[in-house]
């Protein structure tokens, strides 16, 4: 009698234990048929795929946009760096004075040249080389001395490199007070006319190259940081080679095609010749336009392509 009314209590237990579980399977069977339903609708989804060229572009037209967050960072950068000094950035004009005047001495006698001719052409070229020079310099650190904003804030790419762009540009307008005395002193050979007003679209020239080019060597510099070890040093070579403390007549006309393919100094030219009361010639012109062509297509060629690496790169 006990083994039947345990068989018995064993059977209804079961019977009673079926149902639920059926309830409880049920809904599962039901839940799996579903994710898989699911996991076949995800399948059948296609991605557009990411228009490189088009943000890119659009990286560009943003950076203009933003102009006045870049124009505030390259001032707010300059009063930063002379915070609390009783010149402030009048220390870049004194120092620029100070260099031109003594070289201007030492040179001159060097090369035999006469100081009222020789003055205006150094105090001229030094001051298109040190912008030109700042641009490579730092556009080259463009995007590393920046890493902090960059993995921080959602900017476009190019906002860093107008930074850097409008800040020496303010530095070099800082630096053009050193030509008031030379135009007044030595007015013989550096003549104030209608051609000093070249020097709007020349600086532009050279801004729009600044960017361009400022693109290509702060990509390459992020990627391989001993690049601005190297431009550093290049830099300084270029500089004795370009004629910018000495006259392109002092060479022999058989080596002075070295100078006309030089486009450091097709750029110098475009800033240090409106300064002097002279046009750029029609052949600094033609390598400018070469340069700048060259360098927007290839900036933008390398923006396209590399954009998204960029902050993996910092």
């Amino acid at each position: 009698m006990l083994l039947f009314a345990l068989k018995s209590i064993l059977y209804n237990y079961d019977y009673l234990i079926m149902p639920i579980e059926n309830e409880t399977t049920a809904p599962n069977n039901e839940a799996l048929i579903n994710t898989e339903t699911r996991l076949e609708a995800d399948d059948d989804l296609t991605f557009p795929p990411i228009d490189q060229k088009r943000l890119a572009w659009q990286d560009v037209k943003d950076g203009i946009r933003k102009w006045p967050i870049w124009l505030t960072l390259a001032y707010q950068d300059i009063t930063i760096r002379y915070r609390r000094s009783v010149l402030g950035p009048f220390w870049i004009t004194l120092s620029m004075a100070i260099t031109v005047s003594t070289m201007g001495y030492l040179y001159a006698h060097l090369f035999h040249t006469e100081l009222q001719r020789y003055y205006p052409l150094l105090a001229a070229g030094m001051l298109a080389w040190s912008l030109i020079v700042g641009l490579v310099i730092e556009s080259t650190d463009g995007f590393t001395t920046s890493a902090g904003l960059i993995n921080q804030i959602k900017l476009p790419y190019t906002l860093h490199i107008h930074r850097i762009a409008a800040r020496n540009i303010i530095i070099f307008f800082h630096n053009i007070i050193v030509m008031v005395p030379i135009l007044a002193i030595y007015h013989e050979y550096a003549h104030v006319n209608w051609n000093l007003f070249l020097i709007i679209p020349g600086l532009f020239i050279v801004y729009v190259n600044s960017i361009s080019y400022g693109l290509i060597l702060a990509m390459i510099g992020g990627r391989y940081r001993d690049i601005s070890q190297i431009i550093k040093s290049l830099i300084q070579v270029v500089f004795f080679v370009t004629p910018v403390m000495w006259e392109v007549t002092t060479l022999p006309e058989h080596d002075r095609f070295f100078v006309d393919l030089n486009p450091f100094y097709a750029f110098i030219q475009l800033i240090r010749e409106p300064l002097l009361g002279r046009a750029p010639t029609l052949h600094n012109i033609v390598v400018v336009a070469i340069m700048t062509l060259i360098g927007g297509w290839v900036s933008f060629k390398m923006l396209t392509r590399y954009r998204a690496r960029i902050v993996y790169w910092l």
